[in-house]
């Protein structure tokens, strides 16, 4: 048969790269159509790759820990006693890198001789990404991870690119000397006005933390790692405010209590509370659609679609955010089930990389755990993100046309946090508002 490549499949429009973590068959091995081969691993989700061919893996093209771009061959499937032929193996050319002319930096090549001072790793101490381009480049010119650090990014978040290294080189080792004093490049021109702040500041460091008797290390998985470090960026990129609203959901309650069973009948799914919070979201969404965008440097994103995320707790105990794409086209029913099918795939590992891509406003539900109130943060690129609280019986003052009475109601915190560059308090507490009059306003004669 005809040798074929197993090509690292495209797994969403923000992942461009995956991790190989466990071959699952060796070389050697008969492979049956769409059987899995390999374990790979984005910033976003684990999965797996499939064959697309019935044959035997005779050729490995990446070990376990490489990283591959999508659309690049990682093994190839033949028949029984063949070997891999040279054209399906790639090749490592050397890498070249072109630089702005008129600047008098030399071409970079793989054989360039430099000695490196430090292996760069992708995200830093801090939390700031640097590219593999970025990082191949500062090894190979000797630049530390510190000096990185001081490099002011133009890319997306502030992110060093490649030009930004490139016309750092000709000035490594130059320092300021006054306050917004010019950094000449190496054929005499102005390159940047950079302060002293910018120039000489360090990094924050983290404190030694000290060990005690009994004490025991775990590092975290993977998965917490990425956690940790988009919440970090987070909070670092925006500057949070938020704004909470106790809402009064009796007739939220009572609808559900009275068809419930019902609709499990008839549809054939459990309906819980997350699809109706959902509902409301989107209906505020509409009337506040500047909470639904995204910042891209100076510029607002106005997002066409509304995809909604939802926080979803794992049980090894982190977090995933699934998303329900266009929810605004989506009834009750229709949300109940993308609620409960992506929850569902979620605690089981199956969700593919698609699944947790493109959300523009994130739900989490903190009353799951007995929480009142929370205060989110938000999932970047987004600005905004809702947490509902536990619903509790409460006595309230209910005005009747009789007078005032005291009755038990069903009531909950919604706890708004928001980017304050983009959302002000009149907006962000508008929003939230409006989320719970479409909760109290809900009609407990409604038919699904």
């Amino acid at each position: 048969m005809a040798q074929i490549e197993l090509i690292m499949p495209k797994m969403g429009e923000s992942v461009a790269e995956a991790t190989i973590t466990n071959w699952l068959k060796q070389e050697g091995d008969a492979i049956e159509l769409d059987e899995a081969v390999v374990e790979i691993a984005t910033d976003k989700v684990d999965s797996e790759v499939p064959s697309t061919s019935e044959g035997v893996l005779i050729k490995k093209l990446f070990n376990e820990g490489d990283v591959v771009q999508v659309g690049q061959a990682i093994a190839i499937i033949g028949s029984a006693g063949e070997t891999a032929t040279s054209a399906s193996i790639p090749t490592k050319k050397p890498k070249e890198v072109v630089v702005n002319q008129s600047a008098p930096t030399p071409v970079l090549t793989e054989s360039t001789s430099t000695s490196v001072i430090e292996k760069i790793a992708k995200t830093s101490a801090s939390g700031k990404f640097f590219s593999p381009l970025v990082r191949s480049i500062a090894e190979k010119e000797g630049i530390s991870v510190a000096e990185l650090e001081q490099i002011k990014g133009s890319g997306n978040e502030g992110r060093v690119t490649k030009t930004d290294i490139l016309n750092y080189i000709p000035t490594k080792g130059n320092k300021a000397t006054t306050n917004g004093s010019v950094v000449q490049q190496a054929n005499g021109t102005p390159n940047q006005v950079i302060s002293i702040q910018e120039k000489t500041s360090a990094p924050m460091q983290r404190k030694a933390v000290t060990l005690m008797e009994g004490d025991e290390i775990e590092e975290m998985d993977r998965m917490r790692k990425i956690i940790a470090h988009h919440m970090v960026e987070s909070k670092h990129t925006s500057p949070h405010v938020t704004s909470y609203v106790e809402a009064d959901v009796t007739n939220i309650v009572l609808w559900r209590n009275k068809v419930k069973n019902e609709f499990e009948k008839k549809e054939n799914e459990k309906i819980t509370f997350t699809p109706i919070f959902i509902e409301a979201i989107v209906k505020a969404i509409k009337d506040f659609p500047m909470v639904n965008i995204s910042v891209d440097g100076d510029n607002i994103i106005k997002r066409k679609h509304i995809n909604i995320g939802m926080a979803t707790a794992l049980p090894s105990g982190n977090l995933i955010v699934p998303v329900i794409k266009d929810a605004d086209r989506l009834n009750l029913v229709g949300l109940t089930k993308a609620v409960n099918d992506l929850a569902n795939r979620a605690r089981n590992n199956k969700l593919a990389p698609d699944d947790i891509s493109g959300g523009t406003y994130t739900i989490t539900n903190v009353g799951s755990f007995g929480n009142v109130m929370g205060t989110p943060i938000i999932n970047q690129p987004q600005v905004a993100i809702m947490a509902v609280g536990a619903i509790q019986k409460k006595p309230a003052v209910i005005e009747t046309p009789t007078g005032d009475v005291i009755a038990i109601r069903h009531k909950m915190f919604l706890s708004h946090a928001y980017d304050h560059r983009v959302v002000d308090g009149a907006l962000g507490g508008m929003f939230v508002r409006r989320v719970a009059d479409y909760l109290e306003q809900f009609d407990i004669n409604r038919e699904f």
